[in-house]
């Protein structure tokens, strides 16, 4: 989201509607990219998330889901499936930056 007005002023938009929510492989897709100047901003922002853990059916689903793609000859990353299936299991929209990474039909995407 650095740099990126949009992207904040769409997320501040959406948590009017209400919360939003996440897996724990997004949090640390986001971390890992955190610079020291914005470590507050960022912990506070996911702190208002609403994180869905990865149980047993959220990863029976994923790994379902990447064999079923593997099968047509897409390869979908282990991390890339279990956001997918949180969101799949939970009704979620995605909101991604990373629209070829999601190729599954039923899966809502917002692209940004």
């Amino acid at each position: 989201m650095r740099g990126r007005k949009e992207i904040v002023g769409l997320f501040e938009e959406l948590q009017k509607s209400g919360v939003l929510a996440c897996s724990p492989i997004s949090v640390v897709e986001v971390q890992l990219g955190v610079r020291k100047k914005e470590q507050k901003v960022t912990t506070d922002f996911l702190n208002s998330l609403e994180v869905y853990p990865i149980g047993r059916e959220i990863a029976n689903y994923a790994g379902n889901l990447i064999k079923e793609y593997k099968k047509r000859g897409v390869t979908v990353k282990l991390t890339d499936g279990i956001i997918a299936a949180t969101c799949l299991l939970h009704n979620l929209t995605l909101v991604t930056l990373n629209l070829k990474h999601y190729p599954f039909k039923n899966l809502k995407i917002y692209s940004i």
